[in-house]
């Protein structure tokens, strides 16, 4: 029986025993102790009166068949009216005498009774007081809300703590269910506990305050009103909704997992203990080629073969999951599936991916990676990358020999601030003042998503631009350029720059530069000075039209126009130009146009006036010299032959006079003749030279060539100065290689080279010295070599020995007329050779001549 019952019996019993008690003394003969008292009472009465009326009642009274009436009777009574007058009364006395006495004893009775019954109640009262107040702790203890319902007049009746629903709450505040109820438990509370007011249905509900708890409310009808219970749910109770709301909640996500599942492109499937399939999904079903997942199973479709179940059983059996790619038939295609499964409770769960794509992409990856290292291992660039741990997993060639890192260590992984702390011991690293400060700004890279740009400046001298480049998964990928050359090679650049732009500003040359769309890029102020233009004009890139313009009152229009379309003149192939300006004041500048590889157009623009007017002199000079020296050659040459044939007259006629053919001579005439053949033979060789060299100069000389024999050409050039050599006692010394052999030349030419030699020699050498005439083959040369002993040539006249009419003394008493060595260079570069001259003051002189082996036939056959 809950609380409210109890309290109402009790409540009930009490009043009635309260009702009882105040009648028992007012009314204690009424039911019990009057009744009785009343009945003996009259019964008396009734006796007396019948026995005062005996006599009369043997008389038939008339009527009696009508019915019997007492006051009838009594008046009808014939002479009994003094007679009854006393019986009545006595009657009546008697009667209430045994009335009192009866009611005296039964309410003694009766007094004792309710005495008894009243120590009854008593104690049943204290005992149901004692149960109300046990109730009231129990019911104060759970914490309850009681309300009762009367009649729609009456107020409800609110019993418990009402703080159960807040802190603060008054008992009017708990009737007003939304103020502290969610709107849909208020709404279902005030529905349920409308039906129980109109038809007594009972209800229980579980209710949510705004404040998030829970309580359960229970509503009956009692005694005719309705009683709503309300308590907060206890901790199991709690603990109880939660689950069940956990319940419904996994439900539906296990739902919607299932069709989460259903949706997936992957089989998946569960299976019992015994490892028959329990469930699968639509992709499952597929995969077997099942009409759906409950046919697959129906049907008992297996997606692995055997091995691969047996596999997977072993695995989970370990009590670990089975993860293996395998092999497997999907849709009638064979594909490669990742597959994983693992133990639940008594059973087990597993889902296959199809990673054929994927597989032949790894592949594909994979040869691709493989290629890319190979190229990095091929590049010249560092390469490195660290992973999100900061350790090294993968470095190419170039990295390992530029830090000179043995492949033991860098393929054990380290991290990069262990490479950083071993390369700053080898001291290969930039010295840095606070190393850990500069280390943890390299290694900050790995918290960064930018591209980190470093430059290192190594102890050897070596530059370094260093780029950490972040990895999408983390870690960070160095590229380590060396720009040192590159370096050099700007600062190389950036000095010839200002170099290049020193030595325009210096040319006394105007230097400018259009580009390909006429606007000028580059000028120097030789340019502004010579057409009289201001630099900052020129500063502002003007259009070569805006120089035209400014520059055309200086020069003719044609001038410019030549100018203009080199620089934007669309031609096939563009070419050097240059022209010469002659302008109004007398200047003349000479203009050049160079194209450049980048489509734009040098121009120079040199002024040659002063030049010109030189050149102009020069070559009226020129002229005359080359007028003088024509008339000096046909004179040499005239007066060459018309000396030649008197000089030959005199040298036959001292022939015959020595021969004495025409009379015997004396000694001293001998000695005369002699004497004149001699002059006239040295005289006949000037003026053969002169006649020689003139003819080459007019290139009317042809060379006789044939075979020449080194040897017998020395013999018959020395046998022409036995005498000098006889006379000076000079000493001759002549070296021939065995290996010389013959040459093509023309042999009366070289006989005439090696004669004006060794005359040379003999001409400058002392008494008693030595003369070498040498002979040999080099490569493909042919060398006559004549040295001798003399003075020597000093630098200052050994640049013009070869001149014309140029004779030293040099110390001795020979002085020709300087044609010798004149001749010697022209026959031997007629030759095709060259002659070297090997001299010094106070060490003699070596003329070394080298005729071409094969250049004779070569030059006949040029010809």
């Amino acid at each position: 029986m809950n609380r409210v019952a109890m309290k109402r019996g009790i409540v009930a019993r009490m009043a009635r025993f309260g009702h009882q008690r105040s009648k028992t003394e007012a009314k204690a003969g009424s039911r019990p102790v009057l009744a009785p008292a009343a009945a003996l009472g009259g019964g008396v009465s009734v006796l007396t009166l019948g026995i005062f009326a005996v006599p009369s009642v043997a008389q038939p009274a008339p009527g009696m068949a009508e019915g019997f009436s007492l006051a009838g009777w009594l008046a009808r009574a014939p002479g009994s009216g003094g007679y009854l007058e006393t019986a009545v009364p006595l009657a009546i006395m008697g009667g209430l005498t045994l009335f009192a006495a009866a009611t005296a004893f039964f309410h003694l009775r009766e007094r004792r009774r309710a005495r008894e019954r009243e120590d009854a109640l008593s104690a049943e009262v204290a005992q149901l007081q004692l149960r109300c107040d046990r109730a009231d702790v129990i019911f104060a203890a759970e914490h309850r809300v009681v309300i009762s319902f009367g009649h729609k007049d009456d107020d409800p009746v609110i019993e418990g703590d009402v703080s159960v629903v807040g802190e603060g709450a008054s008992p009017r505040r708990i009737l007003a269910f939304g103020s502290w109820l969610t709107a849909a438990s208020a709404q279902a509370l005030e529905t349920s506990l409308g039906h129980l007011k109109r038809n007594g249905e009972a209800f229980h509900l579980v209710l949510r305050s705004v404040s998030g708890l829970y309580f359960e409310a229970e509503g009956s009808a009692i005694s005719g009103q309705a009683v709503l219970r309300l308590r907060e749910i206890t901790a199991e109770r709690l603990e109880l909704v939660r689950a069940h709301d956990a319940l419904i909640t996994t439900r539906g996500d296990l739902e919607g997992l299932q069709a989460l599942l259903d949706a997936l492109p992957q089989p998946v499937w569960l299976r019992d203990g015994d490892g028959e399939v329990l469930w699968v999904n639509a992709a499952y079903g597929r995969a077997v080629e099942a009409s759906d997942g409950r046919d697959a199973i129906e049907r008992r479709l297996e997606l692995l073969d055997e091995p691969t179940r047996l596999a997977s059983r072993e695995a989970r059996d370990g009590g670990g999951a089975y993860k293996a790619r395998v092999a497997a038939i999907i849709a009638g295609q064979r594909r490669t599936l990742d597959v994983v499964e693992t133990p639940t409770g008594e059973g087990s769960a597993g889902i296959a991916t199809d990673v054929s794509e994927l597989e032949a992409m790894r592949l594909d990856l994979q040869r691709q990676m493989q290629a890319h290292v190979r190229t990095l291992d091929q590049l010249p660039t560092a390469v490195a990358s660290f992973d999100g741990n900061e350790r090294l997993v993968f470095y190419n060639a170039a990295y390992r020999e530029f830090w000179q890192l043995d492949a033991e260590f860098l393929d054990s992984r380290p991290k990069d601030g262990e490479i950083l702390d071993r390369l700053r011991s080898e001291r290969r690293l930039p010295e840095q003042a606070d190393f850990r400060v500069w280390r943890n700004e390299i290694l900050a890279g790995y918290k960064s998503l930018e591209t980190q740009e470093h430059w290192w400046y190594l102890p050897d001298g070596r530059t370094l631009r260093v780029i950490g480049n972040p990895a999408p998964k983390g870690g960070v990928t160095y590229l380590f350029d060396d720009v040192t050359e590159r370096v050099q090679m700007e600062s190389r650049y950036n000095a010839l720059v200002r170099a290049r732009g020193e030595t325009l500003d210096s040319l006394r040359e105007g230097v400018v530069v259009f580009a390909a769309d006429g606007s000028l890029t580059l000028f120097n102020p030789a340019f502004a000075t010579i057409w009289n233009l201001e630099p900052s004009l020129l500063a502002g890139h003007p259009h070569i039209d805006a120089i035209v313009a400014l520059c055309g009152h200086l020069s003719e229009d044609d001038d410019w126009s030549e100018l203009r379309m080199a620089v934007t003149g669309l031609y096939d192939t563009r070419t050097s130009h240059s022209q010469r300006i002659k302008r109004p004041d007398g200047t003349v500048v000479d203009c050049v146009t160079a194209p450049l590889p980048d489509g734009s157009t040098l121009i120079t623009f040199t002024d040659v006036t002063a030049a010109v007017d030189v050149e102009r002199v020069l070559t009226e000079r020129n002229d005359a010299l080359e007028k003088t020296s024509r008339l000096r050659d046909d004179f040499v040459h005239h007066v060459s032959y018309e000396l030649r044939s008197p000089l030959t007259n005199i040298i036959g006629f001292t022939q015959l006079l020595g021969d004495e053919t025409v009379g015997a001579l004396n000694a001293r005439q001998r000695e005369y003749t002699s004497h004149i053949t001699k002059s006239s033979a040295a005289l006949l060789a000037i003026i053969n030279d002169i006649l020689d060299l003139a003819t080459i100069d007019n290139g009317s000389i042809e060379l006789d060539l044939g075979p020449v024999d080194a040897r017998e050409t020395i013999a018959a050039a020395v046998r022409g100065l036995d005498d000098r050599l006889v006379e000076r006692n000079i000493q001759l010394d002549i070296e021939v290689a065995p290996s010389i052999g013959v040459f093509i030349a023309d042999a009366k030419r070289v006989r005439q080279v090696l004669f004006n030699l060794l005359s040379n020699a003999v001409g400058f050498s002392a008494m008693g010295q030595r003369v070498k005439v040498s002979a040999y083959k080099q490569n493909d040369e042919i060398l006559f070599s004549v040295a001798d002993e003399g003075p020597g040539i000093p630098p200052e006249i050994k640049a013009h020995v070869f001149d014309r009419f140029e004779s030293y003394a040099i110390g001795s008493r020979h002085r020709g007329v300087g044609l010798g060595l004149s001749i010697v260079r022209s026959f031997v570069e007629l030759h095709g050779g060259h002659v070297e001259l090997e001299t010094g003051t106070g060490r003699g002189t070596t003329v070394v001549c080298h005729f071409p082996a094969a250049g004779g036939l070569a030059r006949v056959a040029a010809e």
